[in-house]
């Protein structure tokens, strides 16, 4: 297929970054180190066995994405968690999954769900947040537009967005408020996999994608030409690692290590790497304000 890495993210609408922006390499933490006053925090659930695992939806690139082997998982997702797992003294494992399924699984199949997943009230009833980027959501349509989309009146668009996403949930708000409104709804087609959403525009059978700003502009780059964003991204919000609701140890050293990373610039370096620098955040918090 044209599309079959594309997925989730681009940079708040800025997709120049840095040459390396595309590169299938991920970047070398080989050099961090354990920090053992942060180490010391995790709790034993996690530290046992001596690795991270991490649930994520290997769809959503540059978030996260399978390298040219077709087994290796890739991203700067997967980079960050890796360098998370080192300041703790731990090895890290990608564990892919569906999207919809990593939130209920967080505490049991995974310590932690890392998938681009914007924080929200909604999900902050059951699970917990360590803020690590920001991103808005953006819309995409074939090259020029040959269905004439406009943002201002979407009713009617064919759709395609990925199940259980908070675009998922936009679009079918919209398409309930075209209905209240006697307009046609739109026709929306849900996909496990980003990649197949984005496919799906570009074949010519949905009108439109709607998804995570990085992931459109990565897909966009991907496809020579095929794709374009349309418009502005709307609705800039944090996006969190996933913890168990009420697991404060492992939230605490989430972001202590973290913020180490952010404080001695690896963070900015990781982000830099696939060209991502604009979603970068200061200061990681949990459960942070939306």
């Amino acid at each position: 297929m044209i599309v079959s890495t594309a997925a989730c993210g681009t940079n708040n609408g800025d997709t120049s970054g840095s040459s390396s922006s595309t590169t299938a390499k991920g970047f070398d933490v080989s050099s961090i180190k354990k920090d053992d006053a942060i180490a010391a925090i995790a709790p034993a659930s996690v530290t046992k066995d001596g690795t991270l695992t991490v649930g994520s939806d290997i769809s959503y690139a540059p978030a996260e994405l399978l390298d040219t082997d077709g087994k290796t998982v890739i991203g700067y997702d997967v980079d960050l968690s890796k360098a998370i797992a080192a300041v703790l003294g731990l090895k890290e494992k990608t564990i892919p999954s569906s999207f919809d399924s990593i939130i209920p699984s967080v505490g049991s199949k995974y310590d932690i769900g890392m998938s681009a997943f914007t924080v929200t009230k909604e999900r902050l009833k059951s699970v917990d947040f360590v803020s690590y980027f920001i991103a808005g959501s953006t819309y995409v349509v074939k090259k020029g537009n040959p269905k004439k989309i406009n943002t201002a009146d979407l009713c009617g668009s064919k759709f395609a967005v990925g199940t259980g996403t908070i675009q998922e949930t936009a679009v079918g708000e919209l398409s309930k408020q075209c209905a209240a409104a006697g307009k046609k709804p739109m026709q929306t087609q849900s996909f496990k996999a980003q990649s197949d959403a984005t496919t799906a525009v570009a074949t010519g059978k949905a009108d439109i994608f709607y998804a995570d700003s990085p992931v459109a502009g990565y897909a966009v780059k991907l496809t020579n030409g095929t794709l374009e964003t349309l418009g502005k991204d709307v609705d800039v919000a944090p996006e969190g690692i996933i913890i168990k609701k009420g697991d404060d140890a492992t939230a605490q050293a989430v972001q202590k290590a973290l913020q180490k990373l952010i404080d001695d610039g690896t963070y900015t370096k990781i982000l830099d790497h696939w060209g991502v620098t604009s979603g970068a955040i200061s200061k990681a918090e949990i459960n942070p304000a939306v």
